[in-house]
């Protein structure tokens, strides 16, 4: 009997949710976002730029647009997109990258979903043994708690956006992941002679090194054994020899982290911002951004906290710890705070058979209520934009989207018909007098944004590549370059860059380049540079054309130059 588990869970709990209907889920989730779109600004189109050109042979070792890196990261990102758009040539490379960024999403949720399914299994996760009987099976109980923390990680907000771009940080997200899954499958009392544990284990830190997070890897790498070390140890002589394997792997660890360390770059280890001036927006961040599963881990916390040492809590725990203090200093907050998202769903999961009915109750009827309100709007604004009524809505779609013409689409339209007729479905089966089961407190918030996810990436689809893709502004500047003809750039943001090459279909060449000869007869300029234009070009050779904005953004506009003598 484990006395100090607060979980009382008997079998009829941990009914399993159908392998068929969780799968239909995942990819309800991960599909959309992926597919039918152009790459979105700022970060989305500068990584695929670095892909695009990688693929075509230039800057195999560093990422890089147009002859100039992206930054402190690393290479393995963009190592898999090149390949992907290699793979794929039947394919258009941005669809290729993203169907391979996809499959690391969809690794990203079976990692998590394996993750807590071995830290549950955990002699100090198991519920009470019952005087009667009864009590939950571990195999049923550890697939239960699998399921609730893939459904938690589902319906994190944070992860719809970011989930779905082709960035570094979801090869970061995957890796963490996959670091947890190693970490949760070594802590078993046989866990050290788990090879798929090493593999994920050493993988993961691998691919955070390799993708820019050496400082993440450092921290997970030789903490999490040390953790595994100060656990309590089973019972019986097995203690001492599980206690010095793990002594064994700390050591391991350590040496290779260092060895790591001393190997990269030390401007990879540089905090980028060690200031508190954005706390604020920090703060509200983290709100939202893991909502629901940020209050279920801290109730998890409370309920579990004679067993804080213990590796289901102490795992994911110092993950979220090292990430949330990340994501304090580093002004890509959201980012940072994404690769937090699978050890709040792990901590999450723990707070079910620990969950008050009342608790519960107020989780769904918030749930129902937010998720509905959301996806009517998304059909109203969509109703107005199709028909003009309600107008308001067409109004304001017009007012920030200036230039957009509405298209109907009417394979767009059914998705987003079934997707709303399955949400009532569900909505009726959750609110019907049916068994407990320890998953079904967190299946209408992970329903719930699913569905308005898949909602914006069909109905608003069209809206959302003209608000927030380069392409618009990029066929305009196209159409004023003379067939044939390079275009001289100045000034220009990495992802400018490259959505001109991609969407445009331009032969680029910098002003501060040793090929920007005589050749080129266009020259596009940032604004924010045209005050020291002069320094890198022979101005009377050029003569104001046109300024050109993007529709969603007059703030954002460039000026074209057209070569009036050689």
């Amino acid at each position: 009997m484990n006395a100090t588990t607060p979980a009382i869970v008997t079998q009829s709990a941990v009914r399993r949710l159908p392998r068929l209907i969780l799968l239909m889920f995942c990819l309800a989730y991960v599909l959309p976002g992926f597919l039918g779109r152009e790459p979105w600004k700022v970060n989305d189109v500068e990584a695929f730029g670095a892909m695009l050109g990688m693929a075509s042979g230039s800057g195999l070792g560093i990422p890089q647009v147009l002859g100039v890196p992206l930054g402190e990261t690393g290479p393995l990102p963009f190592w898999l997109g090149a390949a992907a758009i290699q793979a794929l040539p039947f394919l258009s490379p941005d669809l290729a990258v993203r169907l391979a960024f996809a499959a690391l999403l969809a690794l990203t949720l079976a990692l998590t979903w394996y993750a807590v399914f071995h830290l549950a299994r955990q002699p100090a996760a198991q519920p009470v043994t019952l005087a009667f009987g009864g009590e939950a099976h571990p195999t049923d109980y550890a697939r239960a708690l699998a399921d609730a923390g893939l459904l938690a990680l589902m319906a994190s907000l944070g992860l719809a956006q970011l989930g779905h771009e082709t960035t570094p940080d979801l090869v970061r997200l995957c890796a963490t992941a996959a670091v947890l899954y190693g970490a949760a499958r070594l802590a078993l009392p046989d866990g050290l002679w788990s090879g798929a544990g090493w593999l994920g284990w050493v993988l993961g830190l691998g691919a955070l090194v390799s993708s820019g997070a050496p400082w993440l890897a450092l921290a997970l790498g030789a903490v999490l054994p040390l953790l595994l070390v100060i656990a309590p140890q089973p019972p019986g002589a097995a203690a001492g020899r599980i206690r010095l394997q793990r002594m064994a792997m700390l050591l391991a660890a350590a040496v290779l982290c260092g060895l790591g360390v001393w190997a990269l770059p030390q401007s990879w280890f540089a905090l980028t911002d060690t200031t508190f001036a954005g706390w604020q927006r920090w703060s509200r961040l983290l709100l939202w951004f893991a909502w629901p599963a940020w209050p279920l881990a801290l109730w998890t916390l409370w309920r579990w906290r004679r067993q804080w040492r213990a590796p289901h809590l102490a795992l994911p725990l110092w993950v979220v710890a090292c990430l949330v203090l990340d994501s304090a200093f580093n002004p890509g907050f959201d980012r940072a705070l994404l690769l937090s998202l699978p050890a709040w769903a792990a901590l999450a999961a723990f707070a079910l058979p620990t969950l008050r009915r009342s608790m519960s109750a107020l989780i769904d009827w918030f749930t129902l209520l937010f998720f509905s309100s959301c996806a009517l709007i998304v059909w109203v604004v969509w109703l107005s934009m199709m028909t003009g009524v309600p107008a308001k809505p067409a109004a304001n779609v017009a007012r920030l989207a200036p230039g957009f013409v509405p298209e109907f689409s009417f394979g767009l339209l059914l998705v987003a018909a079934l997707a709303t007729g399955a949400w009532l479905v569900l909505v009726a089966w959750r609110v019907g007098a049916h068994r407990k089961a320890l998953w079904k407190s967190l299946v209408l918030p992970a329903a719930g944004s699913t569905l308005c996810w898949l909602l914006l990436m069909s109905l608003w689809l069209p809206l959302l590549d003209h608000a927030r893709s380069y392409g618009p502004i990029s066929r305009r500047i196209a159409s004023l370059v003379p067939p044939g003809n390079c275009v001289l750039v100045d000034g220009l943001s990495q992802a400018q860059i490259a959505a001109l090459g991609y969407h445009g279909r331009l032969t680029l060449v910098r002003t501060d380049s040793a090929e920007s000869g005589q050749a080129c007869r266009t020259l596009v300029v940032d604004p924010d540079s045209q005050p020291t234009l002069d320094e890198r070009v022979q101005l009377t050779d050029w003569a104001f054309r046109a300024t050109v904005r993007r529709l969603t953004d007059r703030k954002e506009s460039l000026l074209i130059y057209q070569r009036v003598r050689h």
